[in-house]
């Protein structure tokens, strides 16, 4: 049984708002709610997981570990930066198969998908298990904090191939009109997460290290569910599922090259991300440990501002998706259009809340008010808050840029955004009388610089003929 969620009636009820105004065409509205909201609220829950595990280990450890687990978080974020990104040469071939009623071409996607994640992470795993100290260090020569990274990223680095699966296995279920499964199974790993790590970090005091034992165990749990309910087409408590694949056909197959063709610059777009904190981390970390910590705890806030987008992206890559499978570009980009104004809509209110709530916000994670830090996490939440607005411009367009396969465009936008403007205007402002403001103008930076390339690109047209190389052919 599907129960009511405040979310899905906030997102409607903008949408339908928007319908109202003549922005968006409302049947439109409802399909994309149904897709998104499970999305946003899957984003909820592993976003509010990572911040109650900042919180967690900061009342248990302080400040010293928070920084650890910060300089410590870019490497965890290589999971979602590799199965992410080849994530999105799945829902590309998925949607397009399932638009074209085409399962057993959908079936060998699936399974290489499975493949290249696996053969891209476990290498990945590795690394991160036989020299954390030295990949934290690149980050940081603190010394306290970097034992307490060097603990996290040793035993979080496991759980790395089991990330990049359950990406990959949420846009298989997202490029077949069904997002309620993988909320549902992703959002109940994220609190069993929450719960695993109050029991580990206070119970047991295990610290950092318990905090990445809880992740590790629920991508584990979350991933065996994943499976059992592709391979079987069902799962307990949820009936039929829209797709079933059998484990026993091929693996390696044509269909790998398409997905690391359109999945690897949507890796090195997600890449930026997490490239880019090295360096901002190391730039951070000229201002104090005190504006590290605020860094770190505003950018958990961002990352609960920014769940929008994840459903408003995925939708808009599988709805478009959908749609170039049939043929018909035009409808194709009348949801990439609309979907961007809605996304666009949400965001504005989400960051709203954020804006008026953002002091008792950045004390729950810190804990004392006093703590010099608070001031300066409040305004980069601020700054934040503006920021977050363009990434529903930004994250709207790529959606539909996506699953046609025109993947290039989006990294380079990134790219452009990050390095070439976000973190100078940081260095400028550790290194000259800019000072704090260069913090604050460089989260805006990282999602302005995007938001107008972006949407230059899908506004041009030009993603509809990268989409007829990808789409499925009756020899398919």
């Amino acid at each position: 049984m599907r129960f009511p969620n405040p979310v899905r009636f906030v997102v409607l009820a903008i949408g339908l708002l928007l319908a109202r105004l003549g922005l968006v065409a409302e049947p439109r509205v409802r399909r994309v709610t149904e897709l998104a909201w499970p999305r946003i609220v899957t984003g909820l829950a592993r976003m509010s997981k990572n911040a109650v595990d900042v919180a967690m280990v900061g009342i248990a450890l302080g400040g010293a570990a928070i920084a650890g687990v910060g300089f410590a978080a870019p490497y965890w974020g290589l999971a979602f930066a590799l199965g992410g990104g080849l994530a999105a040469g799945t829902i590309a071939l998925v949607s397009q198969r399932f638009g074209a009623d085409d399962p057993e071409a959908l079936g060998q996607a699936v399974r290489s998908s499975v493949l290249a994640v696996l053969v891209v992470t476990v290498p990945v795993s590795l690394l991160f298990y036989l020299f954390p100290r030295e990949l934290v260090s690149i980050v940081s020569d603190d010394a306290v904090a970097l034992a307490y990274g060097a603990d996290y990223l040793r035993i979080v680095g496991f759980g790395v191939p089991f990330a990049g699966l359950n990406l990959v296995a949420s846009r298989v279920f997202i490029g077949t009109d069904d997002a309620w499964t993988p909320m549902v199974l992703r959002a109940s790993g994220a609190v069993a997460n929450i719960a695993i790590n109050a029991v580990l970090i206070f119970g047991l005091e295990m610290g950092v290290v318990g905090a990445a034992i809880g992740t590790v165990v629920s991508n584990v749990v979350v991933a065996t569910a994943f499976a059992v309910g592709i391979v079987r087409g069902r799962l307990p408590g949820m009936g039929d599922l829209p797709v079933q694949v059998d484990p026993r056909g091929s693996y390696l197959h044509a269909d790998v090259k398409d997905i690391v063709t359109i999945g690897a610059p949507v890796v090195g777009r997600n890449g930026v991300w997490t490239v880019a904190e090295f360096p901002m981390l190391f730039i951070v970390n000229l201002f104090g440990r005190e504006v590290v910590a605020a860094f770190v705890v505003a950018r958990r806030i961002w990352g609960l501002m920014n769940t929008p987008g994840w459903g408003f992206g995925l939708a808009s890559s599988s709805l478009v998706g959908q749609e170039l499978g049939t043929g018909d570009e035009d409808r194709a980009e009348e949801y990439g259009r609309e979907i961007i104004r809605f996304a666009v809509a949400v965001y504005l209110v989400s960051a709203g809340i954020v804006f008026l709530l953002a002091e008792p916000i950045v004390v729950a994670f810190l804990g004392d008010p006093t703590n010099p830090a608070v001031p300066v996490a409040v305004t980069l939440v601020y700054a934040a808050c503006g920021a977050v607005v363009l990434q529903g411009v930004s994250g709207g367009a790529a959606g539909a840029l996506d699953t046609s396969g025109d993947t290039r465009w989006p990294f380079a936008a990134q790219a452009v955004g990050m390095f070439g403007v976000s973190i100078p205007l940081a260095y400028l402002g550790a290194t000259t009388a800019l000072g704090l403001w260069g913090l604050y103008l460089a989260f805006l930076a990282e999602t302005a610089v995007p938001a107008a390339l972006n949407y230059y690109r899908f506004h041009s047209g030009a993603w509809k003929a990268v989409s007829r190389n990808y789409r499925p052919t009756p020899a398919d």
